[in-house]
Order: structure tokens, then C-alpha cells, then sequence
């Protein structure tokens, strides 16, 4: 029996408590599945790998030095494609200890990634909604090292290694959060 989005789902529920952590995870499905339409992959594939790269951060304390092996050892046992585990556990690659090098592991790290930019760009709006974004709000905040700090600039232009200008992949991200944000209430 094939995992399915709802199995994803029921784990990401049991391994993950915090609410905009979930986000998080929901929002990186989404710009995972529009980089799949976008680039004519697996959509169901890419957006598992979304929804459940972060399945581990909680059990390690968003501990990097391991963030993703637990992940690893977490979905081995479910029947899950290699691939899906195999990208989830390179989007952190200080733990893998090995660099990127796959289309699936480039999108992956810059999918999730620019969530965070897109998140912490919207929490300086007034109405603080993704909705209100503006592309160009987001590429002008990549280069503000400053601005949400944590978010690793380098990661997100791991974009153009899939063949995606920046522009286009920040148009591309924002449009496939705008679209579930209604119904998460962001």
C-alpha cells in the first residue's frame, strides 16, 4: 500500500505539536507540488517531500547536527519512496555531511526555505498576511542580511539550480502559499 498524503498528514500530527511549525510544513508542500507542476515532476511526490521535511525538528530540538538523520530513520520503516527520504534528509546537508547535488534535494532546500523569508516578510505587513506580499517585497528582503537572519539566502537561491530565476521562483512561492493560506487562516 502506497503513502499517502493523509498517512503524511496523521505523522506530521503525531511527530509535530507546534502550530506554526505545521505551517510551515503545509506552506513547503505547497511551493513543492508548484515546483513540481512547473518543472513536470511528480507533484505527489515533491509535495510529500514538503510536508514532511521538517517531521524530526521537534524530537532534536531543531538541532542541525542531526536534524534530518532522525527524519531518515523516522520514515525508513513506512514504506516511503528512497527519493522523498533521501531529499528530506538533504535539505539539511550540515548533518548529512555530503552537498546537494539532485534537482528533487535543490528544490526541496530552496522550497522550504524561502517559506521562512515569505512568512517573516508578511509578519511586517500591517494585516500581517501572506496575501498582502508583494514579489518584489521578498527579493528586496533577500538582500537585507539582517532580515530574518536565520534564513539561509544562500538555500534559496539553490532556485536557479533547477533552472528558476529568483523573480520567478518568489512569484512561483508566494502564489502557491497565497493559495492554501485561506484555509489555514493565514
Amino acid at each position: 500500500m502506497a503513502f499517502t498524503r493523509d498517512d503524511a498528514l496523521a505523522l506530521l500530527d503525531q511527530y509535530i505539536k507546534n502550530e506554526k511549525m505545521k505551517y510551515h510544513c503545509l506552506a513547503s508542500e505547497a511551493v513543492m507540488r508548484a515546483l513540481a507542476r512547473r518543472l513536470g515532476r511528480d507533484e505527489e511526490k515533491w509535495g510529500l517531500a514538503g510536508l514532511l521535511h521538517d517531521i524530526d525538528v521537534e524530537l532534536v530540538n531543531a538541532d542541525l547536527n542531526v536534524h534530518g538523520l532522525e527524519a531518515e530513520k523516522i520514515l525508513a520503516d513506512r514504506g516511503i519512496d528512497p527519493e522523498i527520504i533521501s531529499a528530506i534528509k538533504m535539505h539539511n546537508e550540515q548533518a548529512a555531511g555530503i552537498k546537494r547535488s539532485t534537482e528533487f534535494e535543490h528544490a526541496l532546500a530552496a522550497g522550504e526555505t524561502i517559506t521562512g523569508l515569505i512568512t517573516a516578510t508578511a509578519m511586517v505587513y500591517p494585516d500581517k498576511k501572506v496575501a498582502s506580499v508583494k514579489p518584489k517585497s521578498v527579493t528586496k528582503r533577500m538582500k537585507e542580511k539582517a532580515f530574518a537572519a536565520s534564513v539561509n539566502r544562500d538555500y534559496i537561491l539553490e532556485c536557479e539550480k533547477i533552472g528558476i530565476p529568483l523573480d520567478e521562483f518568489v512569484q512561483l512561492s508566494l502564489q502557491a502559499m497565497n493559495e492554501i493560506s485561506g484555509s489555514i487562516g493565514l
